[in-house]
């Protein structure tokens, strides 16, 4: 038996490689790897040896020889492949191990040149890794290093690797070539526009208790090449298994919760923050953000953004958390939270900043619809006051309400009061149903909104929204304007005697 091994990835290689060889294999390998293996002190015969061609071109020329690609896609069962392995004397290979270079983890580098990017676009690798996963009935393509146990263990308990095993490897194989394309096309076509053929690829991260609904299997991937994701740097500390519910309500809190830099408090339900609120302290931000809507946080996603303090732990321990995430847990906190065995307790430890730039991907039967991720921070200075005038503590409340309608379901009204949401009108059909929504949400948990702040994610149609809060006791309003009837909208808010902004910018999600 004989097999070929050019890894750039050494891992795990001198145990695999020993393996291999106490099973009776002969190694053949390209370059660096040959060294490595000779280095163990292990027979390995040389790629040039065999071609009786040395590299070229420095090294880009190395496995691209007949005698390579013959050994590796010939059919054992035809007899004109085996005819014509034996004219020329090449023994074909029976396992084959190729790991690629790391093109991703290059180009993700800051500063890296395009030249040192193009040099680490893998050619040979990928030929013989695919050439051995299309021959994968006499042949064994192995593309990682986590594949090397079970791989020898099989080979030690039958001899020989089962069709059902290889063809397992094949589908791996391939996967790993086609992700390893998609990185390369997508750092060609990174010019911030929409290509005609749009690749992707993703890794598993892990497995997922269940989907929407028990019956429904689930998973987590990350996109390839992103370093950074919903679980980069996220520990589990308590609790049971995540679900993808569990996933999504995180996902919008952590996306919200990111909107600010002092201390605050998310609480979403359904994708949608029920209570959001910037506090003096981390405390104090729960206490507002739990006070919003105390009733929908009942089986919260709660996310804070300053570690969670004893205080703060006894406080959520008595209440029916689902998913806490936090950057911390000070002494006392967890012996806390962990005496009920269901909640799922994660320690955020990524502690930078998410760039913008990623896409918005949404599937929709049999396609997929692609937008730039609605990252944009607001800058006060291109609003507009169309009437009345603004305070500086309502600006904070206005642009403070602002940046949550932002994460809220269109349509999207959220009322705000010394930097806490104390209505949220969520997912209507209809703008004027959302605003009688939020304002009944708010009476409903003994919020006074008179003198509180609006936000809509898009603009009025007509006066009756506005008239409606206004009514209520709202005294200014942040709005994106353009609508036919903006004069009219503007009129009936000045006539109140309330001040409005228009942002000139919409924030719909849907």
């Amino acid at each position: 038996m004989r097999a070929l091994i050019s890894v750039y990835d050494k891992s795990g290689l001198d145990e695999f490689a020993r393996g291999l060889a106490d099973l009776g294999f002969e190694l053949v390998a390209s370059g660096g790897t040959a060294a490595y293996i000779a280095d163990l002190g292990m027979s390995v015969e040389r790629v040039e040896e065999l071609t009786e061609v040395p590299e070229l071109l420095g090294g880009r020329v190395k496995t691209l020889h007949p005698r390579i690609h013959a050994a590796i896609l010939a059919r054992r069962d035809d007899p004109r492949d085996v005819a014509a392995l034996a004219e020329r004397d090449i023994r074909p290979f029976d396992l084959v191990c190729v790991n690629l270079y790391p093109f991703e983890a290059v180009v993700a580098a800051h500063g890296v040149s395009e030249e040192d990017a193009v040099e680490m676009i893998d050619v040979g690798g990928p030929s013989m890794l695919r050439g051995a996963a299309k021959n994968f009935a006499h042949v064994a393509p192995v593309s990682r290093p986590t594949q090397y146990a079970g791989v020898l263990a099989e080979l030690r308990e039958r001899g020989e690797l089962d069709l059902e095993t290889r063809r397992q490897l094949a589908a791996e194989a391939f996967a790993t070539t086609a992700a390893y394309e998609a990185a390369i096309a997508r750092w060609f076509s990174e010019t911030g526009t929409f290509p005609e053929l749009l690749t992707l690829s993703f890794c598993k991260v892990q497995d997922l208790a269940y989907g929407e609904n028990p019956h429904q299997r689930a998973a987590y991937y990350r996109e390839a090449g992103s370093r950074r994701h919903l679980l980069s740097r996220v520990e589990q500390l308590h609790g049971r298994e995540l679900s993808l519910i569990n996933l999504y309500d995180m996902n919008a809190a952590r996306l919200l919760v990111r909107e600010f830099t002092l201390p605050t408090c998310v609480i979403v339900k359904h994708a949608n923050p029920c209570g959001v609120a910037v506090g003096a302290d981390i405390d104090d931000a729960y206490d507002k953000a739990l006070a919003s809507d105390p009733l929908s946080a009942f089986g919260m996603v709660c996310v804070v953004n300053r570690p969670v303090t004893k205080v703060l732990g006894e406080n959520l321990a008595e209440r029916f958390v689902d998913v806490l995430l936090a950057p911390g847990y000070e002494d006392g906190a967890l012996d806390a939270l962990t005496r009920k065995p269901n909640p799922r307790i994660l320690l955020d430890q990524e502690r930078r900043r998410f760039q913008p730039g990623e896409k918005d991907y949404k599937r929709v039967l049999g396609g997929l619809l692609v937008q730039d991720r609605d990252w944009d921070v607001e800058d006060r200075e291109a609003m507009e006051i169309v009437c009345g005038s603004v305070a500086e503590p309502t600006w904070g409340d206005l642009l403070f309400a602002w940046r949550v309608c932002k994460h809220v379901g269109s349509n999207a009204i959220v009322l705000a009061s010394a930097l806490m949401t104390v209505g949220i009108g969520a997912g209507q059909m209809s703008r004027v149903d959302a605003v009688r929504l939020a304002i009944d949400k708010a009476r409903e948990h003994g919020h006074d909104v008179t003198g509180a702040v609006l936000a809509s994610d898009a603009l009025f149609p007509f006066p009756d929204g506005p008239q409606l809060a206004l009514g209520a006791g709202i005294t200014a309003l942040i709005q994106p304007g353009g609508s036919k009837r903006d004069d009219e909208v503007t009129a009936a808010v000045a006539a109140a005697g309330a001040a409005m902004v228009l942002t000139h910018r919409r924030h719909f999600r849907h």
